[in-house]
């Protein structure tokens, strides 16, 4: 049966779902919730929206299977854990969707895949064809080879990344968590959230769970990237019968957050949130409002000095005066450049660089305020 309208339903979707909605303990699935996941999903596919799966659990299945009873802290245990237990999570979900005739493809990722501009856009063109196939991607970390440097952190964090990626719409975040409550106020699920302020921030909580990662806190941060690009976010509790129906036809079981204003064009969302900056500029005080007010280039003149060891090309924050993060961009010059030029004037800038065109530090379409 159609979720809703189809006039009112979203083009795409990702559906992430935490490991505590799809186990009922450490290496146990709860594969009536899968099914019933998988025929919601298929509700709304059956509608014309196109779904995109971000599945956690792999990690858990392998531990029991191991006979694990917490997460390992050594990372090649923890790796061997994702390696079981991902087949046994794809398995799952491809007979979850068989009875809806669907084909699940597996997705793995790491922060690399989305980070270096050429896999980005490659893994852009594969979900797009599966898509166009008519196939539902089912994507996870790829913890198996997953290390420090090239980590998402958890799922959430990867859900927000692949709805940017996609072009979603909409982002669903299912978790035990029935969505974000006012623990200092009225002790009730806040329905809507029109924007992310300090206080909102205030009310989440990490978690306990010895399979989960992040918990509220990771889901607001995810939010905030997704909101960014565009996409609404909601965020409900997976035990809910018929949630996603329930959540397309207007009842709202749990938190909806309201994009607000333009969203960032793809690559500048590929720069504010898919990378991990090799260093830093520092500016004074006279750039900061040329910059996050006026929307203009960062200049030499602006610039009072660098941290780290980065190339031209490199992704690198700019710092204000007070040392907090302004905002990120593509620099045009590497750190030692940076040392002789901080402070000067562009009509001094072209006798130590003759013959180049372009004297801006980072170009404004280079660069995306935070």
């Amino acid at each position: 049966m159609p979720a809703a309208s189809s006039a009112h339903l979203p083009r795409r979707i990702v559906v992430k779902l935490g490991t505590g909605v799809l186990t009922t303990g450490i290496g146990q699935l709860n594969t009536e919730r899968i099914a019933a996941l998988a025929a919601g999903i298929s509700g709304l596919r059956a509608s014309g929206v196109e779904v995109v799966v971000v599945s956690s659990g792999a990690v858990g299945l392998g531990m029991g299977r191991l006979g694990l009873k917490k997460k390992p802290s050594a990372i090649a245990r923890k790796q061997a854990c994702a390696a079981i237990g991902q087949s046994l999570l794809m398995q799952t979900w491809q007979r979850a969707f068989d009875p809806h005739g669907a084909t699940v493809a597996q997705v793995l990722l790491t922060h690399e895949d989305l980070r270096s501009r050429a896999r980005h856009l490659g893994v852009k063109a594969c979900l797009q064809e599966l898509l166009d196939y008519g196939v539902v991607p089912v994507i996870n970390e790829n913890d198996t080879v997953s290390a420090a440097e090239i980590k998402f952190g958890d799922n959430d964090t990867l859900s927000a990344l692949v709805a940017g990626l996609v072009d979603a719409q909409h982002l669903v975040i299912l978790s035990t968590a029935p969505g974000l409550i006012d623990m200092k106020g009225t002790g009730k699920i806040l329905p809507v959230v029109e924007k992310i302020t300090p206080e909102i921030e205030a009310m989440a909580g990490g978690t306990t769970d010895v399979t989960a990662t992040g918990g509220m806190i990771s889901k607001i941060s995810a939010a905030k990237v997704a909101l960014r690009a565009g996409c609404a976010v909601s965020i409900a509790s997976g035990a809910e019968p018929d949630i996603l129906a329930r959540l397309f036809r207007g009842d709202n079981p749990g938190t909806t957050f309201i994009p607000a204003g333009v969203p960032l064009e793809s690559r500048k969302r590929w720069i504010a949130h898919y990378q991990r900056p090799t260093g830093e500029i520092l500016v004074n005080a006279n750039a900061v409002p040329a910059l996050r007010d006026q929307g203009r280039s960062l200049l030499a003149i602006g610039v009072t000095g660098s941290r780290g060891r980065f190339a031209p090309g490199d992704i690198v924050n700019i710092l204000g005066p007070d040392d907090t993060v302004l905002a990120r961009g593509e620099t045009a010059f590497g750190d030692a450049d940076i040392a002789r030029i901080a402070g000067l004037p562009s009509e001094k800038l072209k006798p130590l660089f003759p013959g180049r065109k372009h004297l801006e530090v980072i170009h404004r379409d280079d660069l995306v305020v935070l």
